[in-house]
Formats: structure tokens, C-alpha cells, sequence
């Protein structure tokens, strides 16, 4: 892929920032079990932590998985195909990716978001605005996009170059 330069530092981003996330996730996660069960005082801090933690491994998560192209993507039909055809089927998924990228996760996100910030929403724990929680849609979508528009490029490149 010719492209790998400008994709690889995204990657290393997103899987060191979703790997410290999930680390915090467990920690958070055994504290909760250990305060709950052991010292009979659940903490509910380390709950919101854990939720708000596993939204947003979650979301960064999908994003990393469409930039290694290991998405859903129904293959059936396209598994044996090669070439032409096949760079033609990956320009269908990602011009799908792009567009629900786009629609759902950027524009769609960016609304959750701007209206969860003025409705003042706050979580009960820790009270801090939800959009900041919610970032992790609109952000996700960007991401996803950027890699569509590689992958698009790249596929774009490939069929040319068939001809």
C-alpha cells in the first residue's frame, strides 16, 4: 500500500491509546470488584470509569479495525474474487464505510454531542460533562473516515493500474 505512511502513525496512535485505556478498564473493573466484595464499600467512581472507558475502547476499537481492514464485510460473494472485480468490491466497501462514517458517526455524533453539551449533562460520579464522554462517536467517525478515503485511494490506484 502505498499509502502506509500517513496510516501507520494513526494506527500506533489509536492501539497505544486503546491499549491504556483497557488497562485502565481492568484496574478500575478489580478495584470495583475488590472494594465491593472485600471491603464491603463498592466505589462508584471506578463504575462510571469502567463504563465510560469500555465506550470508548469500544468505539476507538472499530475505528482500528476498519483501518486493518478487518471490518464486517459480508464475503461471501467477494472471497474468491481477484484483481479488477476485487478492487472494484473494496471500493464498494469503503465508499459504505465512507458514508456511514460520515452520516452516522461524524454528523450524527457531532449532533449527540453538541446537544448532550447544552442540555449541561453532567455524570452522577464524577460530574463531568457527557459530551465529553460522547467525543468518542464523532472522533471514531473521523478516523474511519480517514482510513476509507485511504483505502478508496488505494483501491482507485490499483484499478487503474489493471487497465
Amino acid at each position: 500500500m502505498q499509502l502506509e505512511k500517513l496510516k501507520k502513525p494513526v494506527d500506533i496512535f489509536i492501539s497505544t491509546f486503546s491499549i491504556i485505556v483497557m488497562g485502565l478498564l481492568v484496574i478500575c473493573v478489580t478495584w470495583q470488584v475488590f472494594s465491593r466484595y472485600v471491603l464491603h464499600m463498592p466505589s462508584t467512581v471506578t463504575d462510571e470509569i469502567a463504563r465510560f472507558s469500555m465506550i470508548w475502547v469500544g468505539l476507538l476499537g472499530a475505528a482500528y479495525t476498519v483501518g486493518l481492514q478487518r471490518h464486517l464485510s459480508i464475503d461471501l460473494f467477494t472471497h474468491n474474487l481477484a484483481g479488477h472485480k476485487k478492487a472494484i468490491s473494496n471500493i464498494f466497501i469503503n465508499i459504505c464505510i465512507f458514508a456511514f462514517s460520515l452520516g452516522v458517526m461524524i454528523f450524527g455524533g457531532f449532533t449527540l454531542v453538541a446537544n448532550v453539551y447544552h442540555s449541561g449533562q453532567i455524570s452522577p460520579s464524577m460530574q463531568i460533562p457527557m459530551a465529553y464522554v460522547y467525543i468518542a462517536l464523532p472522533l471514531s467517525g473521523i478516523l474511519m473516515l480517514f482510513y476509507s478515503i485511504l483505502f478508496l485511494i488505494d483501491n482507485i490506484l490499483a484499478l487503474k493500474e489493471n487497465k
